[in-house]
């Protein structure tokens, strides 16, 4: 068996005898039915309509069969319309939403200058700005200008609405009410804590105040708060109850991407319908059966999820989700932009063992340790090898090992496996290990 590793601008060789394959996993294939931009108009022509949606799947329309408000509708008498996207981190087409929202609001009179797009970075920092070319594309010169992005740690840019059924406080920010028209883009994938990425997820945490975000994600260290999981999740909760407080009214256009980062579906109108019928495309591209749990697990943060290891820790967790305890995880990513947030990093760097770093989290929790108690319970339980351009000595502060390549990283885990009594150790390969939520046969 032989298989190729993307890793920056290559691909990294990965060779093993057929016997050991368990499987290759990636999202599953999805008939798109159209170009980007074909999908989007679809979507855009279809809107739907608040409750014609749910976690649960489609449910008959509004009372008279009425459906979701269109675009044009909603834009009519509005005259400062914020758009919110996402920041570099994720693969949203901002480029291809851009190009089927703009020719919709310039019929509707609205001016440029009438617009302003707020970039949800969350907590992470401001985009440079060959990020910004990234995101808007061929917009970029029309549109930089109205650009503005999000900073979490700005106080004085955030309004208080009170807090979650959870205590978390709700502090968003105040652009949302100066504008009369909101528009809220993004993309839907599985998420290890958030169940899944999109819809309401653009308020809180995307422009939500530091100390939301932190009291949120907190809520990731309850075992309630995984991939694929939104009913009784607490992280979702807290977004879902910042929702009612936004004033303005708000149309959504969701994508989801399959394994080639093309645009697959596309859902618009109201957010939480929209969102629900996304996430039902999502499970059916991103959720994927394999035959039976691992010895070995190789794990692949594709781009632009390889940023960091804070975001390809996403990689790790699906990755572990099919792996044996005392099993080999190994991770590839070039984590170019180094660790990411470095909270997490240090909590780890300052415990001796996986399990003093949950005490530790347990004891006095900082954003960011959610990342880091993830993390230790996989190495906890398990191997951790990473191929990444991180120093050695750094991911071993973390209890991740390093290797120089995916094939020496492999042979080593074969090795292991043998020496512990598995006569064919089974391999799963995640070739994109952010997105792909491996479903072991118990």
């Amino acid at each position: 068996m032989k298989i190729a590793i993307p890793y920056l601008d290559r691909t990294l060789p990965l060779e093993f005898p057929d016997e050991n394959l368990l499987a290759v996993a990636e999202p599953n294939e999805f008939s798109s039915g159209g170009s980007p931009e074909e999908i989007l108009a679809e979507a855009l022509a279809k809107p739907w309509g608040p409750g014609t949606c749910t976690a649960r799947g489609s449910v008959p329309a509004a009372p008279g069969g009425k459906s979701g408000q269109g675009l044009a509708e909603f834009l009519a008498g509005g005259r400062r319309v914020l758009i919110i996207i996402n920041d570099a981190t994720r693969p949203t087409p901002t480029e291809a939403v851009l190009g089927a929202l703009l020719p919709v609001i310039e019929r509707s009179g609205i001016e440029t200058e009438g617009l302003t797009l707020l970039v949800a970075t969350g907590a992470h920092r401001a985009p440079a700005e060959e990020e910004y070319r990234q995101i808007l594309g061929g917009f970029y010169d029309k549109l930089r200008s109205r650009c503005v992005h999000h900073d979490a740690r700005k106080d004085e840019d955030m309004a208080d609405l009170g807090s979650t059924r959870n205590g978390t406080p709700i502090l968003l920010n105040k652009r949302l009410f100066e504008a009369d028209r909101i528009i809220a883009t993004g993309s839907v994938e599985p998420h290890y804590f958030a169940g899944f990425t999109g819809g309401r997820k653009a308020f809180l945490p995307g422009i939500a105040a530091y100390k939301t975000i932190q009291a949120n994600h907190k809520q990731a260290l309850s075992p309630q708060s995984r991939s694929l999981a939104l009913e009784g999740n607490p992280v979702h909760e807290d977004m879902m109850d910042a929702l009612p407080l936004i004033k303005a009214p708000v149309f959504s256009v969701m994508t989801v991407l399959d394994k080639e980062q093309r645009t697959a579906a596309a859902a618009a109108g109201d957010l939480m319908a929209s969102f629900y019928a996304a996430v039902e495309s999502a499970r059916r591209i991103f959720c994927v059966p394999v035959p039976a749990m691992a010895d070995i697990v190789v794990s692949v943060a594709k781009f632009p999820m390889d940023i960091d290891l804070y975001q390809s820790q996403k990689a790790i967790d699906n990755g572990a989700a099919a792996l044996k305890d005392g099993g080999t995880l190994i991770l590839v990513s070039s984590c170019r932009d180094g660790i990411g947030d470095e909270a997490y990093a240090k909590l780890l760097a300052q415990a001796s063992s996986p399990a003093d770093a949950i005490e530790r989290i347990r004891a006095g929790y900082k954003l960011g340790f959610h990342k880091a108690a993830k993390m230790a319970a996989v190495s906890g339980r398990a191997v951790v090898k990473a191929v990444t351009e991180l120093p050695p000595e750094q991911l071993k502060s973390m209890f991740i090992g390093s290797a120089p390549s995916p094939q020496a990283a492999l042979d080593e885990a074969l090795m292991s496996a043998r020496a512990g009594g598995a006569a064919v150790p089974k391999i799963l390969i995640l070739p994109d290990g952010c997105v792909t939520v491996p479903d072991p046969v118990r």
